[in-house]
């Protein structure tokens, strides 16, 4: 038997960082994102002897286990030997021994959301084979317990959620790991333009997302104004984005993305750089009215919103910078789960 499963990455369109503890306790968070074309996957695979074998085909690394019923954490596969802990745990299984194998679309550290979203792929396989009888809440909710309680990962909540639900949403966040997700409604012609306007481009580099967000943390704990301000900020960020889209005033899309690219750099060090601030410079330039660093920033993938037909312009400035434009489109399925005999 081989149980499968795959999930979204995403992009955060606005609030980013906002849902990331003590912030989001504290004042609240609210964030509006969607999912991609682009996924965690995973297949676990039977074996007829006691074995446990995981591996990460994309990072190209296998380990191999006589069957236990806790894997060691010591910094290699440690997501997938998180999950399996915590699955045996929670609901303890034995049977002839797995092969857990799994393949992530962008690399780690670029700022989609990859790390949760490979959680809940992982979790939603062997969801799938035990047959557990998890909601999207329940699942998200597993993953952000998984790697920050359990692995002692830092991050926010957003990823999870989306790469669980699908498509586009304002998610709220609030204290006791409170969260409420509401998937917005968006007229189909309002979608086509803002995936033909919106470029995705892989800068090349990839980054430690955990420092930079560390530091947000700690300036929320030190009641850096200035941080707490252009956290504050980027929560009307997210509800403005909510009504631009909903209600189909597109023009403002990159004034919105523009403003909130100007507060994020204030929540900590380090969001930005020389090399990101070029580049937003000269597709500026190039037409773009706006745009953005996905995820914690340093790096990773950036969006810009490109106007009438000046995504092409926009490329072409992209195409100097030495990464790629990624091709995309928005997705409305979040975690999908099935099995072959």
């Amino acid at each position: 038997m081989i149980y499968r499963s795959k999930a979204p990455l995403r992009i955060g369109l606005a609030g980013g960082g906002t849902d990331v503890s003590p912030y989001s306790d504290q004042f609240g968070g609210a964030i509006l994102n969607a999912t991609l074309s682009l996924h965690a996957h995973a297949t676990i695979e039977l074996l007829n002897e006691k074995k446990i074998i995981i591996q990460s085909v994309d990072k190209r690394e296998t380990q191999h286990f006589d069957w236990a019923d806790q894997l060691p954490i010591t910094g290699e596969l440690d997501l997938l030997k998180g999950v399996y802990n915590r699955i045996q745990k929670d609901h303890p299984f034995q049977m002839t021994g797995f092969k857990l194998s799994t393949f992530v679309d962008a690399p780690a550290g670029s700022g989609l959301g990859t790390s949760s979203t490979l959680v809940v792929a992982i979790i939603g396989a062997f969801a799938e084979m035990l047959k557990l009888p998890l909601g999207e809440y329940d699942i998200a909710h597993y993953a952000y317990e998984i790697e920050r309680n359990d692995l002692q990962l830092a991050g926010g909540r957003q990823d999870q959620y989306a790469a669980t639900f699908g498509g586009f949403n304002f998610m709220e966040f609030s204290a006791n790991d409170k969260v409420i997700v509401n998937p917005l409604r968006i007229r189909q012609d309002y979608l086509n333009e803002l995936e033909n306007n919106l470029v995705l481009y892989f800068t090349s580099t990839t980054r430690e997302s955990a420092a930079i967000i560390m530091e947000q943390q700690r300036n929320v704990n030190e009641k850096n104004a200035k941080s707490i301000d252009a956290m504050h900020q980027l929560k009307e960020q997210a509800k403005m984005m909510k009504e631009a889209l909903l209600i189909g005033r597109l023009n403002e899309i990159g004034e919105i993305l523009d403003y909130g690219f100007r507060q994020k750099k204030n929540m900590a060090a380090n969001i930005s750089n020389s090399s990101i601030e070029e580049i937003y410079e000269a597709v500026k330039k190039s037409g773009a009215t706006g745009g953005k660093i996905s995820g914690a920033g340093g790096g990773g993938f950036m969006i810009f919103y490109c106007p009438k037909n000046t995504r092409y312009p926009v490329i072409e400035t992209l195409n100097t910078f030495g990464g790629r434009v990624n091709p995309y489109q928005f997705t409305q399925h979040g975690l999908t789960s099935w099995t072959i005999q």
